[in-house]
């Protein structure tokens, strides 16, 4: 026995790089075995959201079907675990997919360092991503790209591989070691996750939402996204896979842009890893924010859904009960986290980290940056949304506020983003606006006003 393969976030088997080589490894080695294996904290595992729990269970549970129940989840830290299982079995060889986060990274150092110790090797192999980050420079310096759209441009051109195929004649061993971590705490309904379900929902996007995704995607009533950023953040699917199977049509060229972005967001983060939860532009630092009592009881409304902004609190709702929200309506909750609340964009992104069950570093700290106003190619600080306008513009009917609000499901159409205005629009407790939009956004651009550079 000479190669085991550490699953991270790749959870997957086909189109999976690392595993693909380390397959091919074990076959030219003539033993064809490779032991899988997953590593978690308990401690760490038990202090995520009922959904996320479920999520990374379910997920764990279908790879391990299609491992014929060969999966060994290793608890512990990583660079302990797998030092004592790889001595265990003596494998010389330790095959993962390379991380470029700041966590991922720290965690793969700490677990080369620890198989360095007992002379065992760490070989790490692909990406989660199509284009490695760090790969996409500007051709005349080689530095790189601070806005999108001349990154996507060369992102493009360099492409990507086709998707890497297992070689059949790999065998899982069989270990002994722990079980699924088994969730603490319950779910609003049953998760349905892993690679066979991820192609799926691919499958499906493709026959029902792609053709017109350039037209619908911002649609919050409207079932016009892909559904796959839970897959993505687990690597139960790669960007490869989904890329593959483009054309050259609008709805197709908007979704491939949509995937370059979350490329672009982890090339920022790996150029720049302090921007996981500082300020990419820093003199947004300096900006005044609310703080205190007041501010804290702001902050849980906004967690609530009791904003009184029908689709910022639908937005909220919609994260308690799903553990996912709709991008358009992300940025929309965002703005107004920021802009109206005039809170620091950390509070926001740690609670989407608590609560979505596609939470990814990169894209969450540079999707609330660039909402902000502080990250690299953002919205301009003097951008803000209008949570009811937007309401009207990609909510047209209502339908999306009704889902989540009970409240105001007795109101139809489009007067349900202002229900105040309505005679019974509050009668069944929908609270009123806690704060006038208008003079909040003037209050954002004054304190603007105070950190502009001179």
């Amino acid at each position: 026995m000479s190669r085991l393969f550490w699953f991270r976030k790749d959870l997957r088997l086909q189109d999976n790089e690392a595993l693909t080589r380390c397959s091919e490894a074990a076959i030219k080695d003539g033993d064809s075995t490779v032991l899988g294996c997953f590593v978690y904290q308990k401690q760490q595992f038990e202090t995520l959201s009922g959904i996320r729990q479920h999520s990374l269970a379910v997920s764990l549970e279908s790879l391990n079907r299609s491992m014929s129940g060969h999966l060994l989840c290793l608890e512990g830290d990583s660079a302990g675990a797998l030092a004592k299982q790889a001595k265990e079995i003596d494998a010389e060889f330790i095959h993962a997919t390379k991380s470029y986060d700041p966590a991922g990274i720290l965690e793969q150092e700490a677990v080369a360092k620890s198989l360095a110790a007992i002379g065992k090797t760490l070989v790490l192999e692909g990406s989660n991503y199509a284009v490695t980050p760090g790969a996409v420079v500007k051709p005349t310096d080689g530095s790189a790209y601070r806005v999108y759209t001349p990154f996507y441009k060369a992102w493009f051109e360099i492409g990507w591989p086709a998707p890497f195929k297992l070689p059949k004649a790999i065998t899982w061993f069989a270990g002994s070691g722990s079980l699924i971590p088994a969730p603490t705490k319950p779910s609003q309904f049953k998760v349905r996750a892993g690679e066979e379900f991820a192609l799926e929902t691919f499958e499906r996007f493709k026959k029902k939402a792609l053709f017109d995704y350039s037209d619908n995607r911002n649609r919050a009533d409207l079932s016009g996204t892909s559904k796959l950023s839970h897959a993505l953040a687990h690597g139960e699917i790669h960007p490869r896979t989904l890329l593959a199977d483009l054309r050259d049509t609008p709805g197709h060229n908007v979704f491939r842009k949509e995937i370059a972005w979350r490329e672009f967001y982890a090339d920022v983060l790996f150029r720049n890893p302090h921007t996981v939860n500082d300020y990419y532009v820093p003199r947004f630092s300096q900006m005044r924010y609310d703080k205190g009592k007041e501010a804290d009881l702001k902050l849980e409304r906004w967690k609530e859904g009791k904003t009184g902004f029908p689709m910022v609190d639908a937005g909220m709702r919609q994260l308690a009960t799903e553990g996912w929200m709709h991008n358009r309506v992300r940025m929309i909750v965002a703005s107004f986290l920021v802009k109206d609340l005039h809170l620091e964009w950390q509070l926001g992104a740690k609670w989407f980290e608590q609560s979505l069950s596609d939470f990814d570093p990169a894209s969450n700290s540079h999707g609330w940056q660039w909402t902000a106003g502080c990250g690299t190619d953002a919205s301009p600080y003097y951008r803000v949304f209008n949570p009811i306008l937007q309401g009207y513009k990609f909510d047209p009917d209502g339908a999306y506020v009704r889902k989540y609000i009970p409240e105001l499901a007795h109101l139809g159409g489009a007067e349900v983003h202002e229900p105040w205005l309505l005679v019974d629009g509050l009668v069944n407790g929908y609270p009123e606006p806690m704060l006038d939009h208008s003079k909040e956004r003037d209050e954002s651009l004054r304190r603007l006003e105070e950190i502009k550079e001179k």
